[in-house]
């Protein structure tokens, strides 16, 4: 609670003295995958291949600039989909398993702008866990080993007065995983939550550009 009254302080008194700031809104959409994603028994252990998809994001913005500089933080609802494949002879399937993830994304980005109406940005990424599981299985989870993970996005961005486009890579610094719940004879499936991911929004600024 002291880091968070801490950043909003600080965050304060660098929009004081700000050359401009504002808040926005964006969304768009997003390409990726999590982590592995792995089914055990106390005799064997196999892992399912993954291929990325595409989810979706929504969210608000608040931006200040300072001589050519300009802080970002983002508080961002984030859907994730992962597809799993395998012939499995533990979990007896030989289809595809669509892995559902929902979470709360917060970045702190710095950026830089460049000519024009480029510029670059990056910074850590705060991620909160809502929801997970398998589409259409009633296989069910318990709550992630980590409640907050820090990974990381960096990306260019283009800014037309009042509208903004982005391209961002989004990593995982560490793995955090979540287990089944309800495990018969010690059989489940982990799942590393860990996003990789590419990111595509627009954006639009309420403040003065």
């Amino acid at each position: 609670m002291k880091k968070i009254i801490f950043a909003i302080v600080l965050l304060s008194g660098i929009a004081l003295h700000s050359q401009s700031a504002g808040f926005g809104i964006k969304g768009g959409l997003n390409y990726g995958e999590i982590g592995d994603a792995e089914f055990s028994t106390e005799f064997a252990t196999e892992t399912f291949s993954k291929e990325n998809k595409t989810g979706y994001h929504a969210g608000i913005f608040y931006k200040i600039e300072l001589a050519g500089l300009f802080l970002q933080p983002e508080i961002m609802y984030t859907k994730l989909n992962t597809a799993y494949s395998g012939e499995s002879t533990v979990f007896q399937t030989d289809g595809d398993l669509d892995f559902e993830l929902s979470k709360i994304d917060a970045p702190i980005l710095l950026g830089l702008d460049l000519i024009g109406p480029i510029n670059i940005k990056a910074g850590p990424s705060f991620q909160y866990i809502l929801d997970s599981g398998f589409d259409g299985d009633n296989t069910n989870f318990e709550d992630p080993e980590k409640s907050i993970t820090v990974g990381y996005q960096l990306g260019v961005g283009i800014s037309l007065k009042q509208l903004g486009f982005d391209v961002r890579y989004e990593g995982g610094f560490t793995d955090n995983t979540i287990v089944s719940e309800n495990s018969v004879e010690n059989a489940g499936f982990t799942v590393d939550t860990r996003p990789s991911q590419w990111i595509l929004s627009l954006s639009y600024s309420f403040g003065d550009n």
